[in-house]
């Protein structure tokens, strides 16, 4: 069997009659074309003798629309075998890295599971011992993720990560994850959808949260406001005095639940905008204090242990 022209990236794709099974259920357009291409081998020329006879060779490509051009890097390709084995898994034939990839494979039925970061495609197909070659059309584009405090505030550094979910619920009432713990100003690709984007600055209680629907080809960059600062505690004898150790924490909302619980001479949080109690405990002996967080405001909050003294505080 000779080799023939590479597909040509730019050639009509012809609807099937019947598309092939998407083993990931999703709804956008058939994501594997049934369309005949020419194939090339990509490293070597195919044989005619030995087992190369017995076998079929597969040859793929991808795209992250029908109009696009193809993908040349970046691309995991994996074949499963239809069946499972002993422990109830598909068994992994092969893979490959890249942009196209090709496969020479026994006769039979095929899992193709094809990766572009976050953007999958899976798909079924049969393997005869002649040459064939598909276009993966993944239906897939981009997001970048940034948070600012304000349009002249960005955060580019510091404690911004993002969370990406799916925008269902499972029978336990959460979403699926999708990307974890992404840096901002990073591009994460996507399958064409709507995701649910939850943004956190710190780790206590400045978390945005937005629907941000990803369109194919295309690459959307969204920017998320956080309202927070950054506050310092301090426990002092007098004001601006030295911090005094061996102190331990506890940050209140107005209805006097707990934000968030330290301990130290200089307990630093990330917390949104509001109002808060802060109680300091020292040597057995309590002392409170008030204070508010307002936007991009960081600072300082020093409690003066002369407080013990007031109403407000107790041995």
């Amino acid at each position: 069997m000779p080799p023939a022209p590479k597909p040509d990236p730019n050639m009509r794709i012809v609807e099937p009659e019947q598309a092939i099974e998407n083993l990931l259920d999703r709804k956008p357009e058939p994501l594997f074309s049934d369309t005949l291409v020419p194939y090339a081998p990509s490293t070597h020329n195919l044989s005619t003798t030995g087992s190369d006879i017995e076998q079929g060779a597969l040859y793929l490509m991808a795209k992250l629309t029908r109009d696009s051009e193809p993908l040349n890097s970046g691309l995991v390709w994996r074949i499963y075998s239809e069946t499972t084995n002993e422990e109830g898994r598909l068994e992994l034939i092969a893979t490959a890295k890249g942009g196209d990839a090709e496969f020479r494979l026994d006769p039979g039925a095929y899992i193709i599971h094809t990766a572009y970061g976050h953007a999958t495609s899976t798909n079924r197909i049969v393997i005869g011992r002649d040459i064939k070659s598909k276009m993966v059309i993944l239906n897939a584009g981009g997001i970048k993720l940034s948070a600012a405090l304000s349009e002249d505030l960005p955060l580019e550094k510091g404690p911004v990560r993002f969370d990406i979910y799916g925008m269902e619920f499972n029978e336990r009432g959460e979403r699926e994850l999708v990307a974890k713990n992404v840096k901002s100003g990073s591009i994460v690709r996507l399958n064409s959808d709507t995701y649910h984007v939850v943004s956190r600055y710190g780790a206590v209680n400045a978390v945005v949260r937005a629907d941000i629907q990803v369109i194919p080809g295309k690459l959307t960059e969204a920017t998320v406001y956080h309202k927070a600062a950054d506050i310092t505690l301090k426990l002092v004898n007098t004001p601006g005095g030295e911090a005094i150790a061996n102190t331990s924490w506890s940050v209140l909302s107005p209805g006097g639940d707990v934000v968030v619980e330290a301990s130290g001479a200089f307990p630093d949080f990330v917390l949104a905008a509001g109002d808060y109690e802060v109680i300091a405990r020292n040597n057995d002996k309590t002392f409170r204090t008030d204070f508010s967080v307002e936007t991009g405001q960081n600072r300082e909050v020093e409690v003066i242990s002369a407080a013990a003294q007031s109403p407000k505080a107790s041995n």
